[in-house]
């Protein structure tokens, strides 16, 4: 059986001439810039994750930079930003001037460890980017002690994580802004680029909005060299439709990954990485190489709602997350690595200090053992038996 990583269509098909009827109305308004569909979605979307305001963007990485010019964070500044993540957030830091400084990883919820992330923090330090990876929520108590401790603003990069929460709280909706993808192969995916920010302060939100406008208020009057960072009309009218089936989405989401956790941790050699808290992650990580295991599975840690964009394997061993993931390819199962290289190793950053670039070892290892699997929502059983049998068939081999 085939099961690829993503199938949009099998989501968006079924859906045809709800979205049909969305792109007609707006081509019949003639207003394909602004106006009442972004209104609304940005209404929505803030609700949804219990924000004062919503600001639609042309993408998530544009997000993140109009969270950090809105922040004036700029030449001279230093900004702590987990190492193992998609190039967009060291990336905008880097495109405001700022110096991103690489943070280690928890191997547990992968997402920043904020113990290593204070040992990093100097007088130029001026924000955190804490990254919900994966679809689950960073240790967002941790994060906001140390913002407060050094006077630092905290954005979230809930890129993956739109309606995940933390301990009740939406993610987003905990520090100065939160910033989404609507990327097509994210949980709420677009069809196109597209992204959102949200704040609960008043100030910084219009600022935003003022920057998303090449900083013009009113038309053509220019108070600050901002961006074109809207987002389509058209592209919100589609999301608006699906926007409608999230909750559905979600669940299901979450279906497939408790049938995972229960299928495979029964295969031998698969363990389940343990409850502990990021701040012990490390000693729990190396309990787990100690017990020889051939694969590792995610866990949501109990105070997070995990909404799973990705259900991320561990394949311990030098070769072993390869050798898997060309099994399944070779088997017509759709796998991806995410991610192969840690930002501190990226070329572009190799200008960065040895000490911004230091101490990233388990994030390193994450990097040579992370595999993804496919967990979409309309992923049918009879798909996940055949993702299961054959990681099955590897291990026994």
């Amino acid at each position: 059986m085939k099961v690829p990583l993503l199938d949009v269509n099998v989501q968006n098909l079924p859906l045809e001439s709800e979205l049909t009827a969305a792109f007609t109305s707006v081509l019949r308004s003639g207003q394909f810039i602004m106006g009442p569909e972004c209104d609304a979605l940005e209404k929505e979307i803030a609700a949804m994750v219990e924000c004062k305001h919503g600001i639609g963007c042309s993408s998530g990485t544009d997000a993140i930079l109009l969270a950090l010019m809105a922040l004036g964070i700029g030449p001279g500044d230093e900004v702590l930003v987990p190492t193992f993540t998609f190039f967009a957030t060291a990336g905008c830091v880097a495109r405001a001037g700022a110096t991103p400084v690489f943070v280690d990883s928890c191997p547990v919820c992968f997402n920043i460890d904020v113990k290593k992330g204070a040992a990093k923090i100097t007088p130029k330090t001026k924000a955190i980017i804490p990254v919900h990876l994966f679809g689950q929520s960073a240790d967002m108590d941790a994060v906001m002690a140390l913002a407060k401790e050094h006077s630092l603003f905290v954005i979230e990069d809930g890129a993956q994580a739109i309606g995940a929460k933390y301990k009740g709280k939406p993610v987003g909706s905990i520090g100065h802004f939160g910033t989404y993808s609507f990327f097509p192969s994210k949980n709420l995916g677009g069809f196109g680029d597209g992204g959102f920010l949200v704040s609960n302060d008043d100030a910084l939100a219009d600022r935003a909005r003022l920057l998303r406008t090449h900083g013009s208020r009113p038309k053509y009057y220019h108070k600050f060299v901002g961006g074109n960072f809207r987002l389509d009309p058209l592209q919100a009218a589609l999301l608006r439709v699906n926007l409608r089936r999230y909750d559905d989405y979600t669940k299901n989401r979450q279906a497939n990954a408790a049938y995972y956790t229960e299928k495979l941790s029964a295969l031998p050699g698969v363990v389940i990485a343990e409850p502990a808290h990021c701040k012990c992650a490390s000693t729990q990580d190396a309990r787990l190489a100690a017990s020889e295991s051939k694969l590792i599975l995610p866990l949501p840690y109990a105070h997070n709602e995990h909404i799973w964009n990705q259900f991320t394997l561990r394949v311990p061993g030098e070769g072993k997350r390869d050798a898997l993931k060309k099994h399944l390819t070779d088997n017509n199962i759709g796998t991806e690595i995410y991610y192969p290289v840690t930002m501190d190793q990226q070329e572009c950053f190799q200008y960065t200090s040895d000490w911004a670039r230091s101490d990233c070892d388990t994030a390193h290892r994450l990097a040579g053992e992370v595999l993804i699997i496919p967990i979409y929502p309309e992923l049918s059983r009879g798909q996940q038996d055949a993702v299961i049998a054959q990681i099955a068939s590897w291990l026994n081999a």
